[in-house]
């Protein structure tokens, strides 16, 4: 065996070796972090299929990035008891969290870093929807900014926070509201972003970001009186 050859072979040894060795989740201990207890009522959704969190029964919000929806999903279900550990909001029924513990299965998600690669939506293809119902709660982001509300049947409608922050008083519980919108439904949820909302359909005012690519994955919105645009060819 020559050199090159010889050093070849040591590396790729040293390579196999450290795959087989377990990774630890995070260089830090989440453990250290409040504790939480609350059963899961249902996901939270973005409009553009993604589970970034989950809400519990008593209404508190519990929000993981993206990436970690399918690990999410996959460890934690609707009616699960959980412990969350994460830093909590001063006034609001918000955790971000660094982990979720599933308390029957001890399965765990944490939060150990950026994705080697962009997360992949859980609910599919978003579709142009219009949705109505009564306010439960608003609903925030993982700043603690108010972005939308959550109806209730369990349906999130989103808004750019600048928006959301503009209609508040109409996304507190009890409110009615219509919205119109790219969203998904599926098994984890329902879940649009608002590009028309109001109080009913003849009160829709126009919202949603200026660009094709806003933020929540919302689309421009759609040309006329509140149609969806056509298909795209092909």
């Amino acid at each position: 065996m020559n050199v090159r050859h010889g050093l070849f072979a040591a590396a790729l040894l040293a390579t196999t070796a450290s795959a087989a060795m377990p990774q630890p989740a995070s260089v830090f201990d989440l453990q250290q972090l409040p504790a939480t207890q609350g059963k899961v009522a249902q996901y939270s959704v973005t409009p553009r299929g993604d589970v970034d969190g989950v809400i519990l029964d008593n209404g508190v919000q519990v929000h993981l990035p993206p990436h970690l929806g399918h690990q999410l999903v996959a460890a934690v279900k609707p009616g699960d008891m959980v412990t969350v550990h994460g830093l909590k909001a001063r006034v609001l029924p918000l955790i971000r969290a660094g982990s979720i513990t599933d308390e029957a299965t001890h399965k765990t998600v944490e939060d150990s870093g950026p994705p080697p690669a962009p997360p992949r939506p859980l609910a599919g293809q978003a579709h142009w929807m219009q949705v109505k119902g009564t306010v439960r709660e608003p609903l925030y982001g993982p700043r603690g900014e108010i972005n939308g509300a959550l109806l209730q049947d369990g349906t999130q409608i989103h808004l750019p926070p600048n928006q959301a922050q503009a209609m508040a008083a109409d996304l507190q519980p009890g409110k009615t509201l219509v919205a119109q919108g790219y969203g998904v439904a599926g098994p984890y949820g329902k879940s649009i972003g608002a590009h028309r909302i109001g109080e009913s359909e003849a009160k829709l005012v126009r919202v949603g970001p200026p660009g094709p690519h806003g933020p929540h994955g919302h689309r421009p919105p759609p040309p006329g009186d509140g149609a969806p645009p056509p298909p795209p060819p092909g």
